[in-house]
């Protein structure tokens, strides 16, 4: 692995390290703290999301007509920016304010670093792109733990290890990815990108697997806000549910060697990958609707996280592969954003759900939700197969 790979790496764990010391405990912090709904904290992370899909398309736009290394560094210095006013502000209206800014300035971030690393390391394929996904999930083991025990003491000491963090990556940035940043080609504005691209058959293909994308997230995201709060309610404690996300993480790293052989065998079909992996993460959203106490917790999470190992790293492949040369970046800020939407209208979903109707009745909906996205794994490669034969119609007419 190049070593300009090994420095995003770095950077990727510091930066998700950082943002895990928060996001997981959002909904323990302003329902439990703060005194507040899970319907109005839902509002709070669609608000935080919604920023974030902004800055997923600003963030891979900057990356086409500037490169990655100031794309990057604007989202980290705007977010340590946000994180000073939250380490010393953290009441509910100046935290509803500066957490939206960190969800916009976090989302610049994200897409120029899977651009940049498909840029650096093009033959690397999949590869680099599941190195940076395990990069993530080091840092989402680590994070959580780290601030469960943190939070026992305060949440004050929360908001500053995050900072803490972003100050690093930001040094890691600085002198690691400047000599990383690629030429950029012409660049268009992303809505102009839109006009041009949208009737190609790479970019509906792109459209109709990040369908699927979003209801993955949109249940995905149910872990971090209403089954959170869920766990508290019935007994499980607040350092229980931080081993969970690290539980995900060290899976996560640990079970590549358990799934390699697997993923040699359909490396080169990402239906595949996408359809066995959604299909193990419906059975997680079975097993946790049942589940009563920590162990079965744990069970559900497991299952979960191997059906994300197959699903996560295959769509920012796939867009690596549709995207237009010089367009990595602009393909790379959609798939970020879908994720980041489906965490957007995740929370506030589940939130209402629960509030009116009750948590089984959030479960169905979210199996329901994962299976629609199956239909559209099935179907995304239709355009491409329509171009195909429309091109050998044309050749042979």
């Amino acid at each position: 692995m190049p070593k300009r790979v090994w420095l995003l790496i770095i950077g990727m764990l510091v930066n998700v390290t950082g943002n895990s010391f928060l996001w997981p405990l959002t909904t323990i912090y302003m329902h439990d703290h703060l005194g507040k709904s899970l319907s109005l904290a839902g509002l709070v992370l669609m608000g935080n999301a919604g920023a974030a899909v902004i800055g997923n398309l600003l963030g891979g736009a900057l990356f086409d007509k500037f490169g990655g290394y100031k794309s990057i560094m604007s989202g980290i210095i705007i977010t340590i920016l946000a994180l000073s006013g939250l380490t010393l502000w953290h009441e509910f209206s100046p935290f509803v304010v500066f957490y939206t800014i960190i969800g916009f300035s976090g989302g610049i971030v994200f897409p120029s670093m899977y651009a940049m690393v498909g840029t650096v390391w093009p033959e690397g394929g999949r590869k680099a792109f599941n190195a940076i996904y395990l990069a993530q999930n080091v840092g989402v083991a680590i994070g959580p733990a780290m601030a469960g025990i943190l939070a026992a003491y305060s949440f004050d000491y929360i908001f500053g290890a995050n900072l803490a963090m972003y100050i690093l990556f930001f040094f890691i940035a600085l002198f690691g990815f400047k000599s990383m940043s690629i030429s950029p080609l012409s660049h268009t504005s992303v809505i102009n990108e839109g006009k041009k691209i949208r009737k190609r058959a790479p970019f509906n293909a792109l459209m109709i697997v990040s369908a699927g994308y979003f209801l993955c997230w949109v249940g995905y995201v149910q872990w971090q806000s209403t089954i959170s709060a869920y766990t508290q309610e019935i007994g499980i404690t607040l350092t229980q549910y931080s081993f969970l996300w690290t539980l995900n993480g060290f899976l996560i790293v640990a079970g590549q060697p358990f799934i390699r052989p697997i993923m040699k065998r359909i490396e080169d079909n990402i239906k595949q990958q996408l359809i066995i992996g959604i299909l193990i993460m419906m059975v997680s959203y079975v097993v946790v609707a049942f589940a009563q106490d920590f162990s079965m917790f744990i069970v559900a999470m497991a299952i979960l996280t191997v059906g994300e190992m197959f699903v996560w790293p295959a769509v920012p492949a796939l867009a690596n592969q549709l995207a237009p040369k010089g367009r990595e970046g602009f393909y790379q800020g959609i798939v970020n954003s879908v994720a980041t939407g489906g965490r957007m209208v995740g929370p506030l979903l589940g939130g209402v759900m629960v509030d009116v109707y009750g948590m089984p009745a959030l479960f169905v909906l979210v199996t329901v939700l994962v299976a629609i996205a199956i239909i559209t794994s099935l179907l995304y490669d239709r355009p491409l197969k329509k171009e195909q034969a429309e091109q050998l119609q044309e050749k042979y007419s």
